[in-house]
């Protein structure tokens, strides 16, 4: 029997469903169970999605899965469940898509009335408790839905055929025409179009960082020498981080803007926004030298390994918006707070270079008045501050950092934020992805131990005796398949990882399991991955998604990754699916190019000039070592590296290609070939850097 305030979400490992547990709702969650129960009582199922650091999830839990009158209908008249969008992305993809086919929106909380036979027929996302301003209630709510679910099954029957039916046949297209690289050139042009050239960033609030957008114009101009998009990516990166969106103290960055200038964030904080930021401010260093994007991925690491890092080497997910009763409390300041902290001389210097005020420097989103509060946002680059106190800029630095980490101290006194421990497979593969190009573009082998570490964990915790992935790590019984985001995001960062430390077992193990991720996703009949393995749960149909939302799709990222893999190991067949996927989102993909910046990133690298570095010799030898390093400096997507070490015939089966490569003269030699041509062995480190350094003249 459950009693009134604790329910079956008591035994699951998510936070997020654990939230929800004591609620006097009957949660179940997503399970056979639950729809057993359904069927045999008939009564529709109330779903309700969700995530653990979502402030609105928050606000209609309390409102209404807190309330005894609600939750005593949702009991008597409906079966409730439960599900962790990040957990469950299979679930809350068709259902999303669901809500915004039917409502033109979506978001989260996401509410769903279905069958028992998993069926939906009604979609919304917040519903206050009661009706207010226009927007129906759940009270009300309820009620006309259980009217109809008594009074007009037939109604209902006509509506989940129709949904299921449209849902399916959106997956069934047949490949369009291929794409080629032109359609980036559309896709960056679009960006262009909707650039915000004061601020950054692209429309107007609330804006979102979309780093694999920017890590798209940095490569467009690479491709096309065309400055234009570079500069719109690097504009975006420095505003980003003189903004509210990046925590000035603690690191790291919050989930979005609601305003047009970076200064006041949703203050969330997810693993694969600082994966993927990480990775556009390394793109951006490499390319630029700016030290300003230096310090934010120096920063963002030490937030992501003081904060979200787990004992064993994986990495946490999410860090709440709400701490102490409220949004973003952990993070605001009073000017009282701020003058009790720093000197009175640095206080004043405060004020200025972050846009202090005693009446706070925001206003309230909702309600528009002043707050008293603070948010710790940069007037202007650090330069320009130096500037304005006749100080060096590594003065103002110094000054800076020292009051910072006397503010961080006396935050870490405050309740924190909400922790959301789950480890997950894909998005610790970013995270694995973004330390090793940290590592590569500052030259920091500590940045590279922790993606090692990182990778260790994943494989030996998440991947199975068959060789298969798991979405979550945990403890219990409870286990998730992996999906494909699983597979192409650590395939990705075991390739990053490989080509920066160069250990061929993180190589071989991106190839294994990229032979996995076609035999359990891969669509034979019309190209493109499933979102799902076709060993999983039958859901009401099987998505393929190719759309790069807060991230970039697995289809997005799987393209990419099968072209690199294919230059490293000489596997054509692997190149030849990256314009299958080109094909099989085709349609999608030409009416707006811009919101497939992922795919049409693999696909414009794929169709360029293009290069295989084979470096041979003895690990242990300074030189070898020098040869790599001056291969890895520097910006360039189009190449690949790897290393043979004479003495080790594994490079020779995960290469083929590289069996007849051997070190000249015993000296360390590097192979170099572009276009499918290959140049004259080059023989000793000084010899590389000389043709290194005419490449990078002819480049520039």
């Amino acid at each position: 029997m459950i009693d009134s305030y604790t329910n079956r979400l008591i035994h699951e490992t998510s936070p997020y469903l654990k939230q929800h547990a004591h609620n006097p709702v009957e949660w179940y969650a997503w399970g056979e169970t639950a729809f057993h129960r359904a069927t045999q009582e008939d009564k529709p199922i109330f779903l309700s999605i969700g995530y653990s650091t979502c402030h609105w999830c928050h606000v209609m839990a309390h409102e209404s899965f807190e309330d005894s009158s609600i939750a005593d209908y949702l009991n008597r008249h409906f079966i409730s469940i439960k599900v962790d969008r990040e957990e469950r992305p299979d679930i809350d993809q068709i259902y999303m898509s669901v809500c915004q086919s039917m409502t033109g929106s979506g978001g989260w909380p996401l509410t769903i009335v279905m069958t028992p036979e998993k069926k939906p027929f009604f979609a919304g996302t917040y519903f206050p408790n009661e009706s207010r301003g226009g927007r129906i209630g759940l009270q009300d709510l309820l009620v006309r839905i259980h009217e109809v679910w008594v009074n007009q099954r037939a109604e209902i029957d006509q509506t989940t055929t129709e949904i299921v039916n449209s849902l399916r046949l959106a997956q069934s297209s047949a490949p369009g025409p291929a794409l080629s690289i032109e359609m980036a050139g559309v896709a960056a042009t679009e960006m262009a179009d909707h650039f915000d050239p004061e601020f950054g960033g692209f429309r107007e609030a609330p804006k979102f960082p979309g780093p694999h957008n920017l890590l798209f114009l940095l490569q467009h101009t690479h491709l096309t020498g065309d400055p234009t998009f570079q500069a719109m990516a690097l504009k975006t990166l420095t505003e980003m981080r003189l903004g509210g969106l990046y925590d000035q103290v603690g690191g790291g960055f919050h989930r979005y803007s609601t305003d047009r200038k970076w200064h006041l964030p949703h203050f969330e904080k997810m693993l694969y926004d600082q994966a993927l930021l990480l990775m556009a401010y390394a793109d951006a260093y490499s390319i630029s030298g700016d030290d300003l994007y230096r310090r934010t991925i120096v920063d963002t690491i030490s937030y992501i390994t003081r904060d979200l890092g787990a004992e064993s080497g994986g990495f946490y997910s999410a860090e709440d918006a709400d701490s102490d009763g409220g949004e973003g409390k952990f993070y605001t300041w009073t000017t009282a707070e701020i003058s009790q902290i720093v000197t009175p001389e640095r206080f004043r210097q405060l004020r200025d270079d972050f846009s202090l005020a005693d009446s706070g420097n925001f206003l309230d989103e909702h309600a528009h008045h002043s707050t008293g509060l603070n948010i710790l946002h940069l007037a202007t680059t650090p330069e320009k501050l130096a500037d304005r106190f006749h100080i060096s800029t590594e003065q103002w630095w110094e000054d800076w950092n020292r009051d910072r980490d006397a503010l961080r101290q006396a935050r870490e006194k405050r309740v924190r934020p909400g922790l959301d421990n789950k480890i997950l497979t894909d998005w610790n593969g970013l995270t694995i992805a973004a330390l090793s190009k940290a590592a590569r573009a500052l030259e920091n082998p500590e940045y590279a131990t922790l993606a090692r570490l990182a990778a260790d964990f994943v494989l030996e915790n998440l991947r199975t005796e068959n060789g298969t992935l798991e979405h979550r790590h945990t403890k219990g019984n409870d286990r998730i398949p992996g999906f494909l985001d699983d597979y192409s995001d650590l395939i990705w960062g075991l390739r990053e990882l490989y080509e920066t430390i160069f250990d061929p077992y993180y190589l071989a193990a991106a190839i294994e399991l990229q032979k996995v991720q076609n035999r359990l996703f891969w669509d034979q009949t019309n190209g493109g991955y499933f979102l799902t393995s076709n060993e999983g749960e039958t859901l009401i149909t099987r998505q393929k998604e190719v759309y790069d939302g807060a991230r970039p799709s697995g289809n997005s990222v799987s393209a990419a990754n099968l072209f690199y893999l294919a230059r490293m190991t000489g596997n054509s067949e692997w190149e030849a699916m990256v314009g299958k996927i080109g094909a099989a989102f085709s349609a999608q993909v030409r009416r707006v190019p811009s919101a497939f910046s992922g795919l049409l990133s693999a696909i414009a690298v794929s169709q360029s000039e293009f290069q295989e570095i084979v470096v041979v010799g003895d690990p242990n030898n300074s030189e070898t070592r020098q040869m790599l390093r001056e291969v890895q400096r520097g910006y360039d997507p189009c190449k690949v590296i790897l290393f043979k070490d004479p003495k080790d015939q594994k490079m020779a089966t995960l290469a083929p290609y590289t069996a007849d490569y051997r070190a000249i003269n015993g000296q360390p030699t590097a192979y170099i070939c572009k276009n499918h041509a290959c140049l004259a062995p080059v023989v000793g480190a000084k010899n590389l850097h000389n043709v290194w350094k005419k490449r990078l003249s002819r480049r520039e």
